[in-house]
């Protein structure tokens, strides 16, 4: 597939350059050029997949379906549009000096490493250059959230570092449980770390090795999505890093390591034939979503707010993949696309409030309605579309969840109910406040760039509203390769 060789070769290619060229006055242009030659690159390889099937590359090292191709384009699409918004926003911290030439460079060329780990980890087929990816994902990210050299921000990045180090280590162990299990039944090598192998012969599986593989797994990408009690190191990567990476972090890197979890769910699910996988996936998903709920009222800091709700979300969507079948199989993947639009559109209205008050505390942060409009009015909204009001594509997701839950688990979906009326109060009370107060923002020198709050807050309407034929077709392909 030349176009697997384009989206992996772009930001490989791109990060090389950047880190010699990331200073230059036209950096960041060229930085949203080649997120746009990746989506494109994206955008084809989607419309091989759906116009002719799973296709492979590489003598089956690397391959494409309705599922991965889905993730590929939703992570080129928020990478694009958040190299857009990176733009004025890293203009205006280079003019505070808040970072010089050097990190400028690092910024765009870690950035372009960024993606292509992501990208790798999607469309690998081997589960051993799965962990690889992760790991260079979580490498890139560190530099990045230590971007301001801050003594904050050195801390954040150390903790990231570490828990997600010790995390990836139980991670490998699965990983390896899992080439033990595969190679008693495909042979040694290469093969055995294939999951379209692995997912063919997957009822062969000796149940108790891959049964004890995925709680090692669950435990180490669990660490990756924020799963609660693993969740520490994510409110301080959001806060302390540029907001960019904040917007990319929670759209992006928190979806790919659910992906790597849901994959491995698929292979113990065929080889223990029982519920055991999404029972362990529902406790954790709860847990995530109650304590989160409950954690948003203790928030000051604009950007750990909408952090420890991403760890509500993607302790929501955790749950309904662990309830799985077709319907919440097709909302969870459908609330992974909505929370990835609207909490970057959220994060790129929360970076430029910071910007005007000089601070993220929440209390600092007051009138956004009457100096920026579209920043005010962009936060209110994706405000409301992620804590689940209708029509936007958050709330069908969670509608349909909760339905599921009614069905098979009525005491889930009551505390389900009461988590999400409690983040509802907690988050909305601060928003409205820093929206529509008194005014004590401050104008910046740089227009702040309001097309991709628009453009992902229009597109998450749309997935509320009316979803195309195709679209649906493609989500409920990509739910049936999960079982």
């Amino acid at each position: 597939m030349p176009e697997l060789m384009l989206l992996l070769g772009i930001p490989l290619l791109g990060a090389i350059g950047m880190a010699w060229l990331g200073a230059a006055r036209r950096a960041p242009e060229a930085n949203v050029m080649l997120c746009g030659v990746t989506l494109l690159a994206a955008g084809a390889m989607a419309l091989r997949v759906l116009s002719f099937g799973h296709h492979a590359a590489q003598g089956s090292l690397f391959f494409a379906d309705a599922l991965n191709s889905l993730l590929v384009v939703l992570t080129t699409f928020v990478s694009f549009t958040t190299s857009l918004y990176s733009r004025p926003y890293m203009r205006v911290e280079a003019d505070r000096r808040r970072v010089g030439t050097g990190a400028l460079r690092l910024y765009h060329s870690m950035y372009q490493l960024f993606m292509f780990a992501l990208l790798l980890a999607l469309t690998t087929n081997s589960m051993g250059i799965l962990w690889v990816a992760m790991e260079a994902a979580t490498l890139a990210t560190v530099l990045l959230v230590s971007l301001y050299r801050t003594p904050a921000s050195i801390e954040a990045a150390w903790k990231y570092f570490i828990l997600s180090g010790v995390g990836l280590a139980l991670a490998l162990f699965g990983t390896i449980l899992l080439y033990l299990a595969g190679a008693r039944v495909v042979g040694t090598g290469a093969s055995a770390m294939l999951w379209t192998h692995l997912d063919a012969v997957k009822d062969q599986l000796e149940p108790s090795i891959v049964a004890i593989s995925f709680v090692f797994l669950l435990v180490g990408y669990g660490t990756k999505v924020g799963l609660v009690p693993l969740h520490h190191w994510l409110p301080d990567a959001h806060a302390e890093g540029p907001t960019p990476i904040s917007a990319v972090l929670s759209g992006l890197m928190l979806n790919v390591a659910l992906y790597a979890l849901v994959r491995c769910k698929v292979l113990v699910d065929g080889a223990l034939g029982s519920h055991l996988a999404g029972n362990l996936m529902m406790g954790f998903g709860l847990l995530s979503v109650v304590v989160a709920a409950f954690l948003l009222s203790r928030q000051k800091d604009i950007k750990r707010l909408f952090a420890v709700s991403s760890i509500e979300h993607m302790g929501f969507i955790t749950l309904a993949f662990g309830i799985g079948g077709a319907a919440a199989n097709f909302a969870a993947l459908l609330h992974v696309t909505a929370h990835s639009l609207v909490k970057s559109a959220i994060f790129f209205a929360a970076g430029h409030a910071a910007q005007k008050a000089g601070s993220q505390s929440i209390d600092d942060i007051r009138g956004l309605i009457h100096t920026s409009p579209a920043v005010g009015w962009g936060l209110i909204i994706g405000t409301l579309a992620i804590l689940g009001l209708p029509p936007f594509g958050v709330f069908a997701a969670e509608f349909i969840v909760l339905m599921q839950a009614l069905r098979q688990y009525p005491w889930v979906a009551v505390a389900l109910l009461i988590a999400l009326a409690v983040a509802f109060a907690s988050v909305f009370e601060k928003v409205q406040r820093m929206v529509f107060g008194e005014n004590t923002a401050k104008t910046l020198p740089h227009r702040p760039a309001t097309l991709p709050v628009v453009l992902h807050l229009g597109l998450a309407f749309g997935l509320g509203v009316c979803l195309p034929p195709s679209a649906v077709a493609w989500v409920r392909e990509a739910a049936r390769v999960l079982g």
